[in-house]
């Protein structure tokens, strides 16, 4: 199953193509990144929390995300306060070693807090902090975001626990190979805790919004929200369920193979490929 691309995507792959052919370009490095579709229930199924992307950002200008980023250096800390599953059980679902699943649960969570205000910790493995609205909590946000506070020192000065039982994987998909900024990332999936709201925080982002998975889907449809394939296949599987516990339940099963989407042009018109356990949703659509 294929997705079209939009024209100036077009003339980039062409480019790339071409000059790849003639020995002049190589794929650049993907960078380690996290990202995580926090949801709430809502009256038509899941609603998501998206960004739209500041237009002046290198990567992804303008586009409707969910938050997220690259991995840090620090998020491999083996010293972070951690509840739920072990990083070596991440390891086995996120296919990769268990150092680096430890990371990219550190990123989810961090970036989620950096680009939310939600964080999903506790001060034990049976609760999650209530409230991180007070000016103490946005301080602590901002040093985290400046990566002037490590999450493992946030975590140990308030004495809570990462609760990685919060956290559900659910894909795994990697920048095609024409773009000049490339990221291997991996979707997780999390319920927004009881007691906390987001809140428009992050320097990366014009504006945010709620909306249900289907109704995004819709928007982007009708060019009213841009969004890049990834994020549009994840709104429209999570769309499937009722509610957040039912996603919650069927990321158990995923399978994380990393996808790396690939292009193929007749010389009319250029395509990108999708994950085939959405051909049929797509197809539904008319995708």
């Amino acid at each position: 199953m294929r997705v079209s691309l939009p024209p100036h995507l077009v003339a980039h792959a062409r480019e790339f193509t071409q000059e790849r052919a003639q020995g002049r370009r190589t794929p650049a490095e993907p960078r380690d990144a996290a990202t995580v579709v926090l949801m709430r229930p809502g009256e038509s199924g899941p609603e998501l929390y998206l960004l739209r992307r500041q237009t002046s950002m290198a990567f992804a200008a303008g586009m409707c995300v969910f938050p997220g980023g690259g991995v840090d250096p620090r998020d491999f800390d083996s010293a972070v306060a951690w509840s739920g599953p072990e990083p070596s059980v991440w390891a086995g679902q996120l296919r990769t070693s268990e150092e680096m699943a430890r990371a990219l649960v550190c990123a989810a969570v961090r970036e989620t807090f950096e680009e939310s205000g939600v964080l999903l910790a506790g001060p034990s493995a049976a609760e999650v902090v209530a409230d991180t609205t007070a000016d103490d909590w946005e301080a602590d946000r901002c040093a985290l975001e400046a990566r002037e506070l490590a999450l493992t020192e946030l975590l140990d000065r308030r004495g809570l626990v990462l609760r990685s039982d919060l956290l559900g994987a659910w894909a795994a998909w990697c920048t095609p190979e024409f773009e000049p900024r490339r990221f291997r990332t991996w979707f997780f999936v999390a319920t927004l805790p009881t007691g906390q709201r987001t809140r428009d925080v992050s320097s990366e982002s014009s504006s945010v919004t709620w909306m249900s998975a289907l109704a995004a889907c819709d928007a982007a449809d009708a060019d009213e929200l841009a969004m890049m394939p990834p994020t549009y296949v994840t709104c429209l599987e999570v769309g499937q369920y009722a509610d957040p516990e039912a996603v919650l339940a069927a990321a158990s099963g995923r399978d994380l193979t990393m996808f790396t989407p690939a292009v193929e042009d007749d010389g009319n018109a250029a395509t990108m490929s999708v994950p085939g356990r959405v051909a049929a949703l797509l197809e539904a659509r008319g995708g």
